[in-house]
């Protein structure tokens, strides 16, 4: 057993799928003809030297408190090429380079350099890889250019190889080398800077939140303090992505008017109300670790009770379930998500809808993080149908949804805006396909993502929180 595993079946896998497909029993004619093993990524060497200082913290990443999860996953693809159709960047542009099992091999490859017997010996014969320039600007193009980390491909794999998780082990690779591409580093740097990543001032930030309240109040005819800033002790601290101050306040003002006629205790905070973390897609832990903590911190100064995580795919992940990775701890706060949280106001009669306020053809975009990772399918089609008269769901639709295009860090790297436009357009024909008129999604980076494309590829329709369609549904006599 130990002559196969260390001798035998790198060799195999070197030699290609047929052969690997052979020793393992599965059937050559599953095996898929692209593969992987012979694509040739174009991308250009960065300009960035790269040293054995550097080289060596990326190996750490591969064996410093490295746990049976990673080497399982970097061990196990079997090179099937299954996953190819499952990734919107293969769907689109059709070249092996972009096939999610080639990611993993990009990340295995090096281990196998670094940490193997035969790597270190014969690398050739076992396709082990060095960390030059040439190879880590492909790993740049490849793990942070061409993948959203959806997870897509994780539900069609044929053995369940957890592909995003290679990719992200990839990106704290390349971190450490700080070989993030530069738009997305200046992203995690205004978090880290100014405790928004898109480094809002403070007074632009309290000036639209008094504009929202006043439209509020306005609309519901009250005086009332509608959008709470700084209440210490209240029981809710509901956080926001940085992208509704700065384009969707609307959606400000309507979680504002759900929260009024729920009866809740509530405030947004003016320090620190980002949900949003990219250092989760940068791969610097440290980062990742630092903007959670202005978020812990700021609950523990308001003496909040419960975090209500907005409308964010990948922060709701990065705080709620990945956030305890980075701090080695559980939060002494509970966290729910702004979806569930309605659910609950609708199903305790705290809030009342009438779905005939909402007249117009709907559908829904599922949220990787929130949907196919986070599991709150049956939440968020609960509230939505509560609030809308006709729902039509998109094909696939649900945990087998297509991602946007702008996970992953897509949407804040610049570099790659043509490429991510492209794949947006598998997303705007599941769009034209149900004929509906306004997408709903609980995501403002979906939502940022999906008005491009719908410019882009000339929709014609409108994109809407989940919070908004609530909010326009919402009967306005507090249960009184």
């Amino acid at each position: 057993m130990l002559i196969l595993n260390v001798l035998i079946i790198p060799l195999i896998r070197r030699k290609g799928t047929f052969f690997y497909g052979l020793i393992m029993g599965i059937p050559t004619t599953t095996i898929h003809k692209k593969s992987y093993l012979c694509a040739l990524n174009q991308s250009k060497p960065i300009m960035k030297e790269i040293s054995p200082d550097s080289i060596q913290k990326a190996v750490n990443i591969l064996t410093t408190h490295t746990d049976s999860k990673l080497l399982t996953h970097l061990n196990a693809c079997v090179h099937c090429g299954l996953c190819d159709t499952s990734c919107l960047f293969f769907k689109t542009f059709q070249e092996a380079k972009y096939i999610p099992g080639r990611k993993v091999d990009m990340v295995s490859s090096v281990y196998r350099r670094y940490c193997t017997f035969l790597g270190k010996t014969a690398p050739k014969l076992v396709n082990a890889k060095e960390l030059t320039e040439d190879y880590v600007a492909e790993m740049v193009d490849a793990l942070y250019g061409a993948c959203t980390m959806c997870g897509r491909c994780v539900k069609h794999c044929s053995i369940g190889v957890d592909i995003p998780f290679v990719v992200r082990t990839g990106r704290r690779m390349l971190a450490t080398m700080g070989c993030v591409p530069a738009s997305l580093q200046a992203t995690v740097d205004a978090a880290l800077n100014t405790k928004n990543n898109m480094a809002i001032p403070k007074e632009d930030f309290v000036d639209t939140i008094d504009w929202m309240q006043e439209e509020l109040q306005d609309e519901l005819e009250t005086e009332e303090t509608l959008i709470p800033l700084n209440k210490e002790g209240a029981e809710i601290l509901y956080t926001l992505n940085p992208r509704e101050p700065k384009f969707f306040p609307l959606s400000i003002a309507a979680a504002a008017k759900i929260f009024y006629m729920a009866g809740a205790n509530w405030t947004l905070s003016d320090e620190m109300y980002d949900v949003t973390n990219y250092g989760y897609f940068s791969g610097n832990d440290a980062h990742a670790k630092q903007i959670a903590q202005h978020m812990y911190d700021e609950m523990a100064k308001l003496k909040c009770k419960t975090l209500v995580l907005g409308e964010c795919g990948h922060g709701t992940r990065a705080l709620r379930w990945e956030a305890p990775n980075y701090m080695k701890k559980h939060p002494d706060f509970k966290m729910i998500s702004l979806v569930e949280l309605i659910e609950e106001y609708i199903k305790s009669g705290k809030i009342k809808l009438d779905k005939s306020l909402n007249t117009k053809k709907y559908t829904i975009h599922d949220p990787c993080n929130i949907v196919r990772n986070g599991g709150l399918f049956n939440s968020l089609r609960y509230v939505v149908k509560q609030a809308v008269p006709e729902l039509i769901e998109m094909d696939p639709y649900g945990s087998d949804n297509f991602c946007c295009g702008g996970g992953g860090g897509m949407l804040a790297m610049s570099e790659y805006n043509e490429r991510r436009l492209g794949i947006g357009k598998v997303k705007a024909d599941q769009i034209k396909a149900t004929g509906a008129y306004v997408v709903i999604t609980p995501c403002h980076n979906c939502a940022d993502q999906l008005n491009q494309i719908n410019h882009e590829y000339k929709l014609g329709v409108e994109i809407k929180s989940v919070a908004e369609v609530v909010a326009d549904a919402i009967v306005l006599d507090k249960g009184e």
